[in-house]
């Protein structure tokens, strides 16, 4: 598919920044762009993959993306969008994370050897592991002036509260990055974040200096959210890439329980259609079967149909109230185990259902799930309790080990709304 690339991120909204001649530039024929990713984080976010769908639509149009993970530079610390100086992760831990991207991006772009805009993975620890510090100063150092340097928006926001001399110099690295990436691969353009302007833009220069070489950059906006604020770095406010830290049917309520008004943002940054496909669905008036396409096409991308499937089933088990016994027992393990996460799950031992425990018993010491005998009588009596999607009526009930799904999980409801899934250690 080729396109041109400059034109689709202009009508998706993606383009912040540009330094000057890259339109000319990338229609001569086919180019070679770069983005850097720093694993300072466990996983990818919905932040990187921004920078990701970048990296797609400049495949999608003909020229090969780059992804350069940042072996080297995630070793010192990148200032950009920083009040205050980053905690330095260990090395096992950096080449723990960046083992862990490496397999995630391979995941969402395409490096098949057989076309010839394949895309490429490098490490810039390649570049630095045997270079030392006085090669460094002279071949890079030399050539950006502390004025230059300090001129930069992510180095004067941390004037007051303080730069440590590894942070300021995070910008040479970056910047040579783009030299060496020119030199030995042909790479031309560099992109990433609008915070990451003045460190693309000192390999612009890096280049122009040392191998008068004449580079180029694109930036896009930050990913933010209609009431302006940023996504989350946290593990419980962000959105990860990783079904362990965001699990599918989180990653897919997200989308469908998004801000109206971020809607169009989400679609044109995210969704593969075409331009033509999503003007439809902006003009639609049904936003929530908008956000249902939206949600299926990203969840089924990221985490695979089968995965998004298993959000449905986890869907309509809490929320139809068409779900019977029969829908309960045909999801697997794995299923109720993303149910589990998504409503209250006590954990008992399991004597206690080898043994067999009265229901009353069961409800309110065992479980917690009412606070007294009396309350659990009262709503057995209310006909308010099922246990697998079973009424119970009977205040002698027993519940043992027959009522184990999968040897692990008991569902139990106190009325329409409030659902467990109880777990058996």
């Amino acid at each position: 598919m080729n396109t041109n690339f400059l034109e689709e991120l202009r009508w998706r909204g993606l383009i912040h920044d540009t330094t000057p001649g890259v339109e000319e530039h990338l229609s001569k024929g086919i180019a070679k762009g770069y983005i850097g990713f720093d694993p300072t984080a466990p996983s990818l976010t919905i932040g990187n993959y921004v920078q990701i769908m970048l990296l797609t639509f400049l495949q999608r149009a003909g020229h090969q993306p780059v992804v350069l993970m940042g072996g080297a530079t995630g070793r010192i610390g990148d200032p950009s969008g920083k009040d205050a100086e980053r905690e330095l992760k260990s090395f096992e831990e950096l080449d723990r994370n960046t083992a862990h991207q490496e397999w995630q991006i391979r995941q969402l772009l395409n490096f098949d050897d057989s076309i010839p805009n394949r895309a490429l993975m490098l490490n810039n620890l390649d570049f630095y592991k045997d270079m030392n510090v006085l090669a460094f100063l002279r071949d890079v150092g030399k050539y950006l002036t502390v004025n230059y340097m300090m001129s930069k928006e992510s180095v004067q926001r941390r004037l007051e509260s303080g730069i440590s001399f590894t942070e300021f110099s995070y910008q040479l690295l970056q910047g040579y990055d783009f030299v060496l990436l020119h030199r030995h691969h042909g790479i031309t353009l560099q992109m990433g974040g609008s915070d990451q302007y003045g460190n693309i833009t000192a390999g612009v220069e890096l280049g122009r200096k040392i191998d008068e070489a004449k580079l180029f950059a694109v930036t896009t906006p930050l990913l933010t959210k209609a009431d302006g604020t940023k996504f989350g770095k946290s593990t419980s406010g962000n959105i990860w890439l990783d079904p362990k830290l965001t699990s599918p049917y989180r990653f897919y309520q997200f989308w469908l329980n998004a801000d109206d008004r971020d809607l169009p943002k989400f679609l044109r940054y995210f969704s593969l259609k075409n331009r033509e496909e999503i003007e439809a669905l902006e003009a639609s008036a049904d936003l929530q079967a908008v956000k249902r396409t939206f949600a299926e096409e990203i969840t089924t991308r990221i985490h695979g149909k089968q995965e998004y499937e298993t959000v449905l089933a986890v869907s309509q088990l809490l929320f139809d109230p068409k779900a019977d016994a029969a829908t309960l027992r045909s999801l697997n393990a794995d299923t109720l185990a993303q149910v589990a996460e998504e409503i209250p799950s006590p954990e008992i031992a399991g004597s206690i259902v080898q043994n067999g425990a009265g229901i009353l018993d069961f409800l309110s010491e065992n479980t917690g799930i009412l606070p007294s005998r009396s309350e659990a009588k009262k709503a057995i009596q209310n006909n308010a309790i099922s246990i697998n999607k079973r009424k119970i009526n009977d205040l002698g009930a027993v519940i043992n080990a027959e009522e184990l799904l999968h040897g692990r999980f008991i569902m139990i409801e106190n009325g329409k709304k409030n659902k467990f899934l109880v777990r058996v250690a």
